[in-house]
């Protein structure tokens, strides 16, 4: 395989992951809004505080998601309305609070998770579990982020 040949496929392939993606992700939106009237940043917020039972910072929680403080901030104000999320007064500094799921919160939270389980394996029917298994350890050859300064 020429250098040309390798680079055109390994484009055709990022396409297709793209396009799959964006399906599943436009699906997964879809149902979160009819079933759930939720969001997927909502659902993905709420993801992040389920498993960080203490809670988390502000700061803490924006790093987990890779998104602005600004954009976490809007969600968390509508999930505090809506009583599935407290926040929470951290002692000794009067700026910072800390915020986790009320049990309201977490049990609105497990009804989505178990509901999206169900989604992804039904949009991924035609995979097996030897094909899922093998996909996941290709993409793990993937780096996480860009390591070539000519990405950049």
């Amino acid at each position: 395989m020429t250098a040309e040949s390798l680079s055109k496929e390994r484009l055709r392939l990022w396409l297709r992951m793209l396009r799959v993606t964006r399906q599943v992700e436009s699906e997964l939106r879809e149902r979160l809004r009819t079933e759930h009237d939720s969001t997927l940043p909502r659902f993905d917020v709420m993801a992040a505080l389920y498993a960080a039972e203490e809670g988390l910072k502000m700061n803490e929680l924006s790093k987990r998601l890779r998104v602005s403080n600004g954009n976490v901030t809007g969600i968390i104000d509508r999930l505090v309305e809506d009583g599935a999320v407290e926040r929470i007064a951290i002692e000794g500094d009067r700026r910072a609070t800390r915020v986790c799921l009320t049990s309201a919160g977490r049990e609105s939270f497990r009804a989505m998770a178990v509901e999206h389980e169900l989604w992804i394996n039904a949009l991924f029917e035609g995979v097996t579990e030897e094909d899922a298994h093998h996909i996941g350890e290709l993409l793990h050859r993937l780096p996480a982020a860009p390591h070539d300064a000519s990405l950049s």
